[in-house]
């Protein structure tokens, strides 16, 4: 079968391995095919970064892409899907089967920034990642006479993952339940099938004191500048006694308006993390003491109020990611140790949450620059024209990654065993 001839595909399977590695290579070619448009598609977003659940920009460039797609009509759009700057886009195979249900594959698409930054964290190169395995996998099936096997390509435009949990949204208005498996990638420094990314907790701590002259008769005030004082120093303290593989950080973020008035308002944001949604609490309850115990030693009283939604952490599906590195080492992708990947350094995404509702995958790659992401350093990285070729890569990799899940069952049932057996070693299961 030469690349983009059209042959049936028989038994649910490819005829051949042979059949399938060309099948792969269609989709390489499709993605390289929309080069031009995916990195229009991904400066547009670079360009104009928006915060948390503002991404109104990055929505409209992202839906009217899929929108555009020939032929008109081939991607059935939900502009505003569930939340106002999300959006799903689903394509399916043509008809021709006898299987109860398709195949649901889900490629997720980031696009929101950071404060004062931009895209540090390059979430336009995980929106073009998405859209760009989505069409490799779309073109691959579409070159086929026939597919018995039904699938449905589900792109789904996930906002609010630096602040929020845009996914954690989604899970709650059912938009993951019927997805079999997931796919995304993020930028980083190397290329990792998979790192640890950990469980975190946030949360906001009020002091309300009373407010005084400083100087004439400071002895009338309680003095919460004091008690946002003392919880930082405490919690510095309590570092002693921390894992080592728990994080807590935060800031001050109101100190009192003037030096001669004793401050009467105090804010605190900290961000607590730890390996597991199992350890996570026991690392909360003693940052809170600390919290209170400020309070009661200032005399002010603490409001406490977490997060919305608190991040899970990244459960590893190995049949997945072994498929997803044995598709990018075709491709010259030159991945981290199994050892490097567990042992590295690692933050928090609500794809965390994803993984416990639905089998997926959440690489990193790298884009042509050792920048660290959350720096302006990164940002410039994110808007190269060097990351390109690398994005454009990793997109490769995930549609190759995908049409083993659907031309190879025993793989898709591995896949389905690695996450029921994760679940159960959490022992933190929210699947209704």
């Amino acid at each position: 079968m030469r690349p983009g001839e059209e042959r049936p595909v028989e038994g649910g399977a490819c005829a051949s391995v042979s059949d399938l590695e060309l099948l792969k290579l269609r989709a390489a070619e499709c993605v390289d095919a929309a080069a031009e448009r995916l990195g229009a598609l991904s400066r547009a977003i670079w360009s104009e970064p928006e915060l948390a659940y503002e991404e109104h920009h990055a929505h409209g460039v992202l839906t009217r892409f899929f929108q555009s797609e020939t032929p008109a009509g081939s991607w059935a759009v939900q502009p505003h899907y569930q939340l106002a700057t999300a959006f799903r886009a689903e394509w399916g195979s043509p008809g021709g089967w006898a299987a109860p249900r398709p195949l649901h594959l889900g490629f997720l698409c980031e696009y929101d920034a950071l404060p004062g930054i931009g895209h540090a964290c390059g979430h336009n190169l995980i929106a073009e990642v998405g859209a760009a395995a989505a069409l490799g996998v779309k073109g691959a099936l579409e070159s086929l006479a026939g597919l018995p096997l039904p699938v449905k390509v589900i792109v789904l435009g996930t906002p609010a993952e630096e602040d929020g949990g845009g996914k954690i949204d989604l899970i709650e208005a059912g938009a993951f339940k019927n997805l079999d498996v997931v796919f995304m990638a993020h930028p980083s420094q190397e290329n990792a099938a998979y790192l640890p990314d950990v469980a975190e907790h946030d949360v906001t701590v009020k002091y309300y004191g009373k407010a005084s002259h400083a100087a004439a008769y400071p002895w009338e005030g309680l003095n919460a500048l004091d008690a946002a004082v003392l919880a930082y120093n405490n919690l510095s303290v309590l570092r002693q006694q921390l894992k080592p593989t728990w994080r807590v950080h935060g800031i001050i973020k109101n100190g009192g308006v003037k030096p001669n008035i004793i401050p009467s308002y105090s804010e605190l944001i900290y961000y607590f993390r730890a390996p597991s949604m199992k350890e996570l609490p026991v690392l909360t309850k003693k940052a809170e003491d600390c919290f209170r115990a400020a309070a009661l030693a200032t005399g002010c009283t603490v409001e406490i109020n977490g997060g919305a939604h608190d991040y899970y952490n990244v459960l590893p599906n190995k049949s997945l990611w072994k498929a997803y590195v044995e598709n990018g080492k075709k491709l010259g992708i030159d991945f981290i140790s199994e050892d490097a990947m567990f042992s590295g350094p690692s933050g928090s995404t609500d794809f965390g949450n994803v993984s416990f509702v639905v089998p997926g995958i959440h690489p990193y790659f790298y884009i042509g620059s050792n920048a660290l992401n959350h720096t302006e350093q990164y940002t410039e990285a994110a808007g190269s024209q060097e990351a390109q070729f690398y994005t454009l890569r990793t997109a490769k990799a995930l549609a190759m990654t995908a049409l083993d899940v659907i031309f190879k069952p025993e793989l898709l049932a591995r896949i389905r065993e690695d996450f029921r057996l994760k679940l159960e070693e959490e022992k933190f299961n929210t699947v209704e």
